[in-house]
């Protein structure tokens, strides 16, 4: 058994000080707060559980800074998604691990140590299913395991270009299924995963799946997450108003039994109603702040949602930036600006932003991603430590540590993942190899 101390230490009932960790076969066996450290311990900062990233497209960080230059007056999603068909379409799966496995790389880095991976490129370049239907699966689980990411795979079920079951446009070829061969590629990606790994579904939105496909694949789930993307765009919710005379977060909750297996991936655009259900359901809202802020996707009624007690977890999404404290920070901002106040996200039994933040998301990003979370004995060593040494921590004590950290610029120092430390002095053991590796993968696709 190893044994690390912590001047401080974030535990389920709050901020404990000089705190001993015990780790065993990957999991904490004992945690004894109010004690000196012993010789052989190593001594840190203060301990964070790691974060659960509920919403990840690994192999989009490739394309980081792309789409960035004004390409028409009109530029918004849509037009962002066609930047993104051109790229994908060059990819092999050793492109897509080579790519994947430096955005893992950062999320670590940055105190994400579980990643929930909405994994829709399944085909070949000409459409058709590789030899193996789990190839690119394979790429994804490969990039987990050189970073010792911890690993959630949402399989994406997509079919259609529309709602209504328009037929799909050329540039979604990559990710066809219908059940039948879904049903194939969720088994053969099952066998694929790492002991630790959990394996869910992910009908990919309402455009792309019929009500029918949708029953048809939801007991693939059995009893993992299902994600799906909802409501992230005004257009997308015009069109389901056309299609079925609801909007897609209602018509989810009057069709489907939502509940806390489910995870709405942005439901950017809710109405008050579907707000309320929402967070009555169980259900987490995934929402990726920096992500739609690049998009130009629009603001998440925060302040509602949590007052009405919903649960969320943050993402990265495109990956165009991978930092789990600018997503928190990001969340935060967008309520100041539209309601021009300040410290929003917080309340008088939770004043510190960051903290009720910080905690929502470890919460809620655990149940989305179907695993269990928190400094607690029996719990898996997926531990945070920050960098006290850092001129943003100057004078801090425990109820000012996760403010500084999110909006002041501190910085993590240590992470270990099921007992491993993979992060050190801020830097992933091998974040050179796959930096170098992804070098090369890009200067080559985009000669």
């Amino acid at each position: 058994m190893q044994h690390l101390w912590f001047a401080y230490a974030l535990l389920p009932g709050g901020w404990a000080e000089r705190v001993r960790i015990g780790i065993d076969d990957g999991r904490i066996a004992s945690i004894e707060p109010d004690v000196s450290p012993e010789a052989s311990d190593a001594r840190h900062g203060a301990a964070l559980p790691g974060l659960c990233n509920v919403h990840s497209h690994g192999f989009q960080r490739g394309m980081a800074g792309l789409s960035e230059r004004r390409g028409r007056p009109d530029d918004d999603f849509w037009s962002w998604r066609e930047i993104m068909y051109r790229f994908l379409d060059r990819l092999t799966p050793d492109d897509i691990a080579a790519i994947t496995a430096q955005a893992y790389v950062e999320m670590l880095e940055t105190g994400y140590t579980r990643v929930g991976e909405f994994h829709y490129l399944h085909n070949d370049v000409d459409g058709r299913r590789y030899a193996d239907p789990a190839e690119t699966t394979g790429a994804v689980v490969a990039a987990a395991e050189i970073a010792g990411i911890g690993l959630t795979l949402l399989p994406v079920f997509y079919a259609h270009g529309d709602f209504g079951g328009a037929a799909p446009a050329p540039g979604q070829r990559r990710f066809l299924s219908d059940p039948d061969s879904f049903a194939r590629l969720v088994e053969a990606s099952r066998a694929k995963l790492p002991a630790d790994a959990v394996i869910g579904i992910a009908p990919h939105s309402l455009r792309a799946v019929t009500p029918e496909e949708l029953r048809a694949i939801l007991p693939l789930a059995s009893d993992g997450p299902i994600h799906i993307h909802a409501a992230e765009q005004v257009r997308e919710v015009e069109a389901c108003l056309a299609w079925s005379g609801a909007r897609p977060v209602e018509w989810l909750l009057n069709h489907e039994d939502v509940d806390q297996r489910w995870c709405l991936i942005h439901a950017t655009h809710l109405d008050s109603s579907e707000c309320d259900r929402l967070a009555a359901s169980g259900a987490v809202a995934g929402l990726c702040p920096v992500t739609e802020a690049n998009l130009g996707d629009g603001t998440f009624p925060a302040m509602r949602y949590l007052g009405a007690g919903g649960r969320f977890g943050t993402g990265t999404d495109s990956n165009i930036l991978v930092d789990a404290a600018s997503e928190l920070r990001a969340l935060e901002y967008s309520q100041r600006l539209a309601h021009r106040r300040r410290a929003l996200l917080a309340d008088d039994a939770a004043p510190s932003v960051g903290q009720r933040l910080f905690e929502g998301a470890v919460a809620g990003g655990a149940r989305a991603l179907g695993v269990e979370t928190g400094l607690r004995t029996g719990a898996p060593a997926d531990i945070v430590a920050l960098d006290l040494t850092r001129p943003a921590f100057a004078g801090a004590d425990p109820m000012t540590l996760l403010d500084r950290w999110i909006f002041a610029g501190g910085a993590i120092d240590t992470v270990w993942r099921g007992g491993r430390k993979c992060v050190e002095h801020g830097r992933h053991f091998a974040a050179g190899p796959v930096a170098e590796r992804y070098r090369r993968t890009l200067e080559r696709l985009l000669a």
